[in-house]
């Protein structure tokens, strides 16, 4: 008989969490049992769910707040922390009003922290700030700070651990021009075809995806997107008309990006002046990285310069190039291709290089979320995705690649032909290595291995 979460000792609960599979559902997903290792004095839950359009957190902490509470309590308590907050948008009231309640029936050790809706409120340096009142080191993590930051979504999956349930399924947002925007539970490996089919059907004509929210989500062409299917991080799949904002962002080449930064960079800051990352008082400032770019060769060193090395810090929020810029430049690709570079040369920034303090106007600074998506161009979705239901389906067959979160893929188990049962282990983690287990999330036989496996059901 299954313990209840709280009565589970530490090495239970962080074995069960290794043992499920489980990755952080609202970033890179890094797997979750590595995370919670270490000095550990605070538990933050983030609740913000900043990106606009997704109400996938939103609807758990409606629907499932017993569960999240419950298993918030069983890890503060098994990796020793002294507090555990979440922290979510003062202005969702129908989740804090449930959250409350768990937190009061339960009896749990847990505060919830309110905060204005901002973006993006849910980086996780951010929320720390927020929460804590502390700023994490540049080019450090919560940890430096005695903090951890989970995903609600993340420790929902962890109350299921505790019952022993592997991770198997992923709620997600659907929502764009699709006929009927909604919140969705599919197995992993569903196709986004299949995704759409449960909010209306797959809109006709051309159109863009987007893999995650509007701001920081994976762009994708329509034909990407109906080859593309479910994994562990999938947090929403937007579909936007072809002639959107985002989708004419997408079709700029990184010459004319390059081209761009030269002729029309006005040099006014505002890319800098609000910046989340450089009101925390990080040393990152987009303008000069503008400039710097504007005077180099496109084949120029970028590894050399101090100032675009600081692109290493950019989080990719994407307020520079959004809601900053007047002249429609793109600080955050340029940052994310400096990026790119920098790890291709291993060129690191020193941890804690170059702190300030905080800016003294960063609560002024702080971009409403609203606003945010009026200048992304999605505004006219905004509210279209509600809370209350949920759309459901197990499709006859589902694709599942190997590498869906941060670190090493697992070790494929299975063969072709074999049968197999839904949340039976299907792909190990390698001993020692950063990975997460992989199951299978239907009943059915494996048609296909590689760098996913793919499994149909029979009959």
């Amino acid at each position: 008989m299954n313990r209840p979460a709280s009565e589970k000792n530490g090495v239970d609960v962080i074995s069960a969490i290794q043992r499920a599979g489980i990755v952080g559902c609202g970033g890179a997903g890094f797997p979750t049992h590595a995370k919670l290792k270490g000095d550990i004095h605070h538990l933050i839950l983030n609740g913000a769910e900043c990106e606009p359009l997704l109400r996938t957190d939103r609807y758990l902490m409606i629907h499932h707040a017993a569960q999240i509470v419950s298993a918030a309590t069983a890890v503060k308590q098994a990796v020793g922390a002294q507090q555990c907050t979440i922290a979510l948008k003062g202005s969702y009231q129908e989740e804090i009003a449930s959250l409350e309640r768990a937190i009061r029936e339960q009896d749990a050790p847990i505060s919830i922290h309110k905060m204005k809706s901002f973006y993006p409120a849910g980086d996780e340096q951010v929320i720390v700030a927020e929460v804590t009142q502390q700023v994490i080191p540049p080019a450090g993590i919560p940890l430096d700070v005695g903090c951890v930051v989970s995903n609600v979504g993340t420790m929902y999956n962890i109350a299921l651990a505790l019952e022993g349930k592997n991770v198997t399924h992923k709620y997600l947002t659907v929502s764009g021009m699709v006929k009927k925007p909604t919140v969705i539970c599919v197995p992993l490996g569903t196709s986004f075809a299949q995704c759409l089919e449960l909010a209306g059907g797959i809109p006709e004509g051309d159109w863009m995806a987007i893999a995650g929210g509007p701001m920081m989500g994976r762009r994708l062409t329509r034909d990407q997107a109906l080859e593309a299917s479910v994994i562990k991080t999938t947090s929403g799949i937007l579909i936007l008309p072809i002639d959107s904002l985002p989708a004419r962002k997408e079709q700029i080449t990184l010459l004319h990006m390059y081209q761009r930064a030269r002729s029309s960079c006005i040099q006014c800051r505002r890319c800098t002046d609000l910046c989340p990352r450089h009101l925390l008082g990080h040393p990152l400032e987009p303008h000069r990285i503008m400039r710097q770019m504007a005077t180099l060769a496109l084949d120029g060193n970028t590894t050399d310069s101090r100032i675009l090395k600081s692109a290493a810090l950019c989080c990719e929020c994407g307020i520079c190039e959004t809601f900053a810029c007047p002249m429609q430049l793109q600080p955050r690709r340029v940052n994310a291709m400096l990026k790119q570079e920098l790890a291709r040369e291993k060129v690191r920034w020193n941890k804690g290089e170059g702190q300030q303090e905080p800016s003294l106007w960063r609560e002024g600074r702080k971009a409403p979320t609203k606003r945010v998506a009026a200048r992304a161009g999605v505004l006219e979705y905004y509210d279209r995705c509600g809370t209350a239901g949920l759309m459901q389906e197990t499709p006859d067959q589902v694709t599942l690649p190997l590498r869906q979160h941060i670190g090493a893929p697992p070790t494929v188990l299975v063969t072709v032909g074999e049968q197999v049962s839904a949340g039976q282990l299907i792909a190990a983690a390698p001993e020692g290595a950063l990975s997460a287990n992989l199951h299978a999330s239907i009943d059915g036989v494996v048609v296909s291995v590689g760098d996913a496996i793919v499994i149909r059901k029979e009959g």
